[in-house]
């Protein structure tokens, strides 16, 4: 079960690059400054620490496992779903923050690295975790579990709005993730978010450089307006001189 069309998301590559260079932590300060006060995935670990995720979002709902399920929608959600993925696109798994059955295992995890996705995201457990971590394939997970989905599971329908570790996600959000873990930004502010958040990191490098240089907080973390003429000159060094 699908929902209907839904317009696509297109990252330009502006817009990419400042994601690459932003860490969750900022991105998720100017969500929250907007409002969205629940877009990191709560409790959700990456699989490698150094890895880096940024894709569209492609939503996969399970349900509790019942004995009818498959008689009942008579489709492989699942499968479609992993089958449908696009390059550059994360899947996003709604297991009801269930720790104790796998959500995906290493064969449709690596279908899903063939077909060019960008992670995946389960607020569930990984089957064949191991396997998985040597895919190269960036994976936020709640925990690890060898049974199947089939112990507590059923996937019942795609591209509809899921909840996901405690955020809400709409297919085609944006979907970045560090070493810290990952968050959704919603596609119509994706640009406003990472300009701000790269002008906010840009602060902080100049205030982390000053207070390990021996200088207090005050004034610099958050920038003063006495600092600010200090911070431009600071700025324009860094940068070679702005035009």
């Amino acid at each position: 079960m699908t929902a209907g069309h839904l317009p696509e998301t297109r990252l330009d590559a502006a817009t990419r690059r400042m994601l690459e260079a932003l860490s969750t932590a900022s991105l998720s300060g100017e969500l929250q400054s907007r409002g969205y006060q629940n877009s990191f995935f709560g409790g959700l670990r990456p699989l490698n620490d150094a890895q880096r995720m940024i894709g569209v979002a492609r939503t996969l709902r399970y349900l509790p496992h019942r004995p009818d399920m498959a008689s009942v929608l008579g489709a492989d959600v699942q499968r479609e779903t992993v089958e449908s993925l696009q390059p550059g696109e994360v899947l996003v798994i709604d297991a009801r923050y269930e720790p104790h059955a796998g959500t995906i295992g290493d064969i449709y995890a690596s279908r899903a690295r063939a077909l060019g996705a960008a992670g995946i995201v389960t607020d569930g457990a990984l089957r064949d975790t191991p396997a998985i971590k040597g895919l190269g394939i960036a994976v936020y997970h709640q925990s690890s579990h060898a049974s199947t989905y089939g112990r507590r599971h059923f996937p019942c329908d795609s591209q509809i709005p899921v909840s996901c570790a405690g955020a809400a996600v709409f297919p085609g959000d944006v979907i970045v993730g560090d070493g810290e873990g990952a968050l959704v930004v919603p596609a119509a502010i994706v640009r406003e978010v990472a300009e701000s958040a790269l002008a906010a990191e840009t602060e902080e490098e100049f205030a982390l450089e000053k207070v390990s240089g021996g200088a207090s907080t005050v004034g610099y973390f958050p920038l003063d307006a006495p600092q600010r003429d200090e911070y431009e000159a600071w700025l324009d060094r860094r940068d070679g001189g702005r035009p």
